[in-house]
């Protein structure tokens, strides 16, 4: 289903409506008997320009009801004052396409914030059909292992996303008035076997057709704007190439605010930005990139005194790019020093998919202004050496906390307090004054030191999130007869935070464990405009 998120006007000029009128636009219909110097008159006679201003109250449901009271008033949904800002999560199925052609057909020539998100619920997973054996053979040849099939339904998914995206962008590619854009497809995911490799992109599309013409339309958008400010693009599936950024004209880069290109699809040791590139963008003042593209030279560029004063930097660390890429050429701590003495707000966040605790040590430089981190496991577990030191050198910034880990290992969830006198957990919670949100799932989490948490951070953690299959207890909590070791846990955790508090005991119903680069690219968004 097409879900308007919001359709709000920027502005709403001039004193509220008149009784009827807001009694006809609270009813959805104007108001039986209504007269304008002694004659009746109807819905469809209302001038155009009172309907828009009676609309420009409404939310969108209510505004999109009252279009259906005449033909008239239909008219007048679609005036453009109504719809500077469009933004919509599509579910990837063939239901969606008419609904989103009629909409894009009404407003993408002229909406100035467009905010496309590909929704990925209940899509089926890999395995099932495709694939031949002659296709497994002949990359066996080449040395590599075959990629594991995927059912048709899978393919008929991917067939659609590609078609969506392609709706989305030739409704927009002439649209001069565009200031933001910000498209996420998390097609990236889908894949339990990783990156969806060209063997399976073949499939649906043979020739390339389409992929290239998604490349060719978002290069379009990007020659063709004049007022763009704000340019978002996660895991889209290649729709963004090393050339893309060299269609903006000079003047639309130099003023650009916000770049985020993030894309772990690309292939190889590919690039979507260089640090020649980036000289254009002198007005940036958020940014957010593989942290493998992200390079000692940018940090260089970002920190020049002709480039103003970079507020927010998200940066994706991801185990594929670490192994296609080499960390050699990231920022060393006098490449964060500068860059923080140019841009004294300047605050980080930092996603880390997969990656060894070893990379992760020499990723954090202690001058990086770290302000949040979330980390997402399948393989590898983040070690208490990892946590240790983000509380030791990030008290100062460190406000936002995650630890995830769907690593199977029969033996139990990893305890981060092993051979340690105390919990990294709660010297993170110590040590960080500014913490206001702690997520944990995968790790061993004692009940002792949950509460220490609780009672250090007080009402200050305004978000403490652990699954309920993360909690242990010790063996005397257990052994006391007396009291309820879970009843006790809630209240004194309850107690600590000085408001209810429960263990999740559904993960299903949270975002950051269950969807953690939708999440990744929600929060970065809100991030970078929270300048």
């Amino acid at each position: 289903m097409l879900l308007f998120l919001s359709q709000e006007p920027e502005a709403r000029l001039g004193p509220p409506p008149p009784p009827p009128v807001a009694a006809a636009a609270a009813g959805l219909a104007p108001a039986p008997g209504m007269s304008v110097c002694g004659e009746a008159v109807g819905a469809g006679s209302l001038p155009s320009e009172l309907v828009v201003h009676i609309f420009s109250f409404l939310a969108g449901p209510d505004r999109l009801r009252a279009s259906a009271a005449c033909s008239h008033w239909r008219e007048c949904l679609f005036y453009p004052a109504l719809w500077p800002r469009l933004r919509l999560s599509l579910r990837v199925s063939p239901a969606e396409r008419p609904r989103l052609e009629f909409l894009m057909r009404k407003c993408g020539w002229f909406v100035r914030e467009l905010r496309v998100q590909f929704a990925a619920d209940n899509y089926p997973s890999g395995g099932g059909g495709g694939g031949g054996a002659g296709e497994g053979a002949a990359a066996a040849a080449d040395g590599e292992a075959p990629p594991p099939p995927l059912c048709p339904r899978w393919l008929d998914l991917l067939r659609t996303y590609l078609e969506l995206v392609l709706c989305v962008l030739s409704s927009v590619r002439n649209n001069r008035n565009l200031q933001k854009l910000s498209l996420f497809g998390d097609i990236s995911i889908l894949q339990q076997h990783g990156s969806i490799s060209n063997t399976y992109l073949g499939k649906v599309d043979p020739d390339g057709k389409k992929i290239k013409q998604i490349q060719q339309l978002f290069e379009e958008i990007l020659g063709n704007s004049r007022q763009l400010k704000w340019l978002s693009c996660g895991f889209m599936l290649q729709i963004v190439t090393p050339t893309s950024l060299s269609s903006l004209s000079n003047p639309i880069a130099n003023t650009m605010e916000h770049l985020s290109l993030l894309d772990n699809h690309i292939p190889g040791n590919t690039t979507l930005i260089t640090a020649v590139e980036l000289e254009r963008f002198v007005n940036l003042r958020s940014l957010a990139l593989d942290f493998c593209d992200f390079t000692a030279e940018m940090a260089r560029v970002l920190a020049d005194s002709n480039h103003v004063p970079l507020h927010r930097l998200s940066l994706l660390v991801h185990s594929v790019s670490i192994m296609h890429k080499s960390l050699d050429s990231m920022p060393e701590d006098e490449n964060w020093k500068a860059l923080t003495r140019n841009s004294t707000n300047l605050r980080v966040y930092i996603m880390a998919f997969d990656v060894k605790s070893d990379d992760m040590l020499r990723i954090l430089k202690p001058s990086i202004p770290l302000e949040r981190i979330h980390f997402d496991s399948y393989i590898t577990c983040v070690s208490g050496a990892v946590v240790d030191l983000i509380s030791r050198q990030y008290d100062k910034f460190l406000t936002h906390f995650i630890l995830m880990n769907d690593v199977i290992d029969m033996s139990g969830f990893p305890d981060l307090s092993d051979n340690r006198n105390e919990d990294p957990l709660v010297l993170l919670a110590w040590r960080c004054t500014r913490l206001s949100l702690l997520a944990v799932h995968g790790y061993t989490v004692w009940a002792h030191n949950l509460i220490a948490i609780a009672r250090l951070r007080g009402s200050d953690l305004k978000v403490l999130e652990v699954t309920e299959e993360s909690i242990d207890f010790d063996q005397g909590e257990l052994a006391d007869q007396d009291v309820d070791p879970v009843h006790n846990l809630i209240e004194q955790v309850s107690l600590g935070l000085g408001r209810p508090w429960h263990a999740v005991m559904d993960i299903e119903l949270l975002s950051v464990f269950t969807e953690p680069t939708r999440h990744f690219y929600r929060e970065m968004q809100s991030f970078s405009e929270g300048i």
